[in-house]
């Protein structure tokens, strides 16, 4: 039986979804950011033992206008390595979702992923950052970074707009970023790994080459994307609903001209900033970590609360064991669509593959997923074990799990709620 992480969402993160009545629909942003939050952080509280990595602000990276949407300074975590690691660098690049109109960029700029005034001062490194041979055997010792997300696409945006004070500059943060941390030593790595998780998966899918070309020829460098292979996926009322926000934030944030040309000069910019029209023609060696019903998609592209307004999808949306045959057949049809569009990447010789059967999100910075000893596996390996093998051409890794259920060692993510199913009437709560 599968073990289940129970992920408990207050009232207003779950049902406030697509369900908020207010005016500027602050309810609804808010929800938006908490699921996100609930997704991506740690699955354990930190321990008394827990490596806490202080935040530094990139010094100068203002007068270069490369700035988070509110105008401050992008900041970035670092811990350095030691022994024989201490030339080696991993570049974790941070996730959290996008902004693809004025309405929700002007929200992010008041919370940590549009601002650096709202950073933590310092943060926990669990997973692929922790700096514990025994929770992370291949890169604990390598000087790990985890750049911040404070722009709203992927690190790809360049424009701003003045009427509301927003600046979209995510690829002046990824130039000034490299640019410090190529000053701090990165320069004279022997061997780099450039990683992200979620948005940020996406991001080490549109910077891989970028972050080659960094480098001497003699420098090993791969990249890895874990949580970013997003699809261009029709949703359960037939809409395309992350397509329709990746146009409106290619649009708004001018990443258009920041897209790899080998994708524009075939296609529409939209396509391009879908990774199933890019990693083809990735040069850098890349490690996809994905799991097959990744759940924010699940969520947010296949079962958004304006293409299920009765609520048909919602018990299966928060718990797929409540879901029906057809739905489950949905969902199935999804991780064939996942399949088809890593098929040409998976022949490379060069790239890997992690792509596990659960319903989950970010496995590479969370410790229970990463590496423990009931870790997710595939062939009785865990992810660290794969990306490590991966990484250090030990062997090759090309794990596609069997279709659900068959995988015993998920740590898929259940949402329950805290209240009863009819918590809005008319527009107002029910007390």
């Amino acid at each position: 039986m599968n073990r289940v992480s129970i992920w408990v969402l207050s009232l207003c993160c779950l049902v406030g979804i697509g369900l908020s009545r207010s005016e500027d629909g602050v309810e609804e942003l808010k929800a938006k950011e908490s699921l996100l939050s609930y997704l991506e952080k740690d699955a354990a509280s930190p321990g008394a033992n827990s490596l806490m990595v202080p935040l530094t602000l990139i010094q100068g990276a203002v007068s270069k206008g490369a700035v988070c949407l509110d105008g401050t300074p992008p900041g970035y975590h670092l811990d350095r390595g030691f022994g024989s690691g201490s030339n080696s660098w991993l570049i974790q690049l941070e996730g959290g979702g996008w902004c693809d109109n004025i309405r929700t960029c002007v929200f992010r700029k008041t919370t940590r992923r549009g601002s650096s005034k709202f950073m933590e001062k310092q943060i926990n490194f669990t997973g692929i950052l922790s700096n514990k041979a025994e929770e992370n055997p291949d890169f604990y010792n390598w000087n790990r970074v985890k750049l911040r997300y404070c722009d709203g696409a992927s690190f790809a945006g360049e424009g701003q707009n003045e009427a509301n004070r927003l600046y979209f500059r995510g690829q002046r943060i990824w130039s000034a970023a490299m640019e410090e941390l190529m000053a701090r030593g990165m320069q004279n790595a022997e061997q780099a790994l450039l990683s992200g998780c979620s948005a940020g998966g996406l991001a080490s899918i549109l910077h891989c080459d970028e972050f080659k070309d960094l480098f001497p020829k003699t420098t090993k460098v791969k990249c890895l994307s874990d949580a970013g292979m997003f699809l261009d996926a029709t949703n359960v009322a037939g809409g395309h609903t992350l397509r329709d926000m990746y146009g409106s934030v290619v649009t708004l944030q001018g990443v258009q001209k920041n897209l790899p040309n080998t994708c524009t000069s075939q296609m529409d910019p939209t396509s391009c900033f879908f990774p199933q029209n890019l990693v083809a023609n990735i040069r850098t060696p890349m490690f996809l970590l994905n799991a097959a019903y990744d759940a924010w998609q699940v969520h947010e592209s296949l079962i958004p609360s304006s293409a299920d307004p009765h609520g048909s999808w919602r018990e299966c949306k928060m718990d797929h064991s409540h879901c029906n045959s057809t739905q489950m057949q949905f969902l199935q049809d999804f991780r064939n669509q996942m399949l088809n569009a890593i098929n040409v990447f998976s022949k490379s010789n060069q790239n890997g593959l992690f792509i596990n059967s659960c319903f989950a999100h970010c496995q590479s910075e969370k410790q229970d997923t990463w590496y423990e000893n009931d870790s997710p596996r595939i062939g009785n390996k865990a992810v660290a074990v794969s990306v490590g093998d991966w990484f250090f051409d030990r062997t090759a890794v090309k794990a596609i799990d069997c279709a659900y259920p068959c995988d015993s060692t998920c740590h898929d993510l259940v949402f329950k709620m805290q209240l009863a199913m009819r918590p809005w009437s008319n527009g107002k709560r029910i007390q």
